[in-house]
């Protein structure tokens, strides 16, 4: 478990880590809205289907993570403390891990790269990041008794308006006809149970590392076999094994490293020093920069609507962090203490 102190001994203040972690999280969060559209919509000419993705994102997450896991799980063992489960390289207990991992590792990447094939990324930065701040302060106020302030409520309203403004008017015509609002779900299931496991790492005080090995683990094992097996009885159509090498290998490298190791981990820290509610409040500028990004490589259109929201967003992250900010006196329950809501 990391705390404040450690922190300060590796030579970087609680607050340097805390920022260096959002600024992290906010550029892959982003970057991954803009690939997953690019390789996940069939009309791109993509040649994996979003299982596929899923799959290339676990393997390549559990290439790095599993052995990570293993050696925390000797160390700890050689130190007559910790727990562990999944034949010991998940550093976390076996009911902590699947409630954590089937929410933040295996439900959420389902949902995500499969909400792509029917929706294009402006639907995907209202819907995902956009609404994380409302799922996030609902759970975290019915888990972690977290009070909504009316300055917060100020908040998030104004990103949700925000939200609505950089994505709103292509979301309007969603039930015309096609597929898209199939993917409009996917992308709001997918928000909620982000929310769910960064408020359920929150109530656990679990630390980042761990909880990123631990979530990997769990999605390894449940997934890559049941995956192999559909695929192999031909129960499951993919394309793993015609697909160009370049592109399984950008996958497990961007997805499975990228979005998964460094995005979990940096997310996890986030949401250790400025709590899940804070933390989705920062996330909430991946709307407009992913909007943006969609708009310069992938060719979408560009509306007026783009810097309303884009304003909007950012009034409600500043009020949200200022609500939250007294907060940190108030943190007195056993255990290592970190700062946030």
């Amino acid at each position: 478990m990391n705390s404040p102190s450690r922190a300060s001994s590796l030579g970087h203040s609680p607050r340097t880590v805390g920022l260096v972690a959002a600024v992290v999280t906010v550029i892959v969060w982003t970057t991954f809205i803009v690939v997953g559209r690019a390789t996940a919509d069939p009309a791109r000419g993509g040649s994996l289907a979003p299982f596929d993705i899923v799959f290339c994102r676990i393997v390549g997450a559990s290439l790095i993570l599993l052995p990570w896991g293993w050696w925390l799980v000797q160390r700890d063992r050689a130190q007559g403390r910790g727990q562990s489960s999944l034949f010991g390289v998940s550093p976390l207990s076996l009911r902590v891990t699947a409630s954590i991992g089937l929410f933040g590792g295996l439900l959420y990447a389902m949902l995500a790269y499969n909400g792509f094939v029917f929706a294009p990324a402006a639907h995907a930065s209202v819907l995902m990041p956009g609404s994380l701040p409302l799922w996030t302060a609902l759970l975290a106020a019915l888990l972690l008794h977290d009070r909504i302030t009316w300055l917060r409520a100020l908040g998030l309203g104004l990103i949700v308006l925000g939200d609505l403004w950089v994505g709103g008017p292509s979301l309007l015509h969603a039930l015309d006809g096609g597929e898209v609002w199939k993917g409009d779900l996917l992308f709001m299931a997918s928000a909620f149970v982000w929310a769910t496991y960064s408020v359920l790492a929150r109530r656990q005080r679990l630390d980042a590392v761990r909880a990123t090995i631990a979530i990997t683990a769990f999605a390894f094992a449940i997934y890559v076999p049941a995956y192999l097996a559909l695929l192999l009885s031909h129960a499951y159509q993919g394309h793993l094994f015609n697909a160009p090498l370049r592109e399984l290998l950008f996958h497990t490298l961007f997805q499975g490293w990228g979005s998964v190791v460094i995005s979990g981990i940096a997310f996890t820290k986030m949401v250790e020093h400025f709590g899940p509610v804070r933390s989705t409040m920062i996330t909430s500028l991946v709307p407009g920069l992913s909007a943006l990004a969609a708009v310069l490589l992938l060719g979408e259109p560009l509306g007026w609507n783009l810097g309303a929201g884009l304003a909007c967003v950012t009034l409600g992250i500043l009020f949200g962090v200022r609500a939250a900010a007294p907060v940190k006196a108030k943190a007195a329950a056993p255990g290592p203490v970190t700062a946030g809501s």
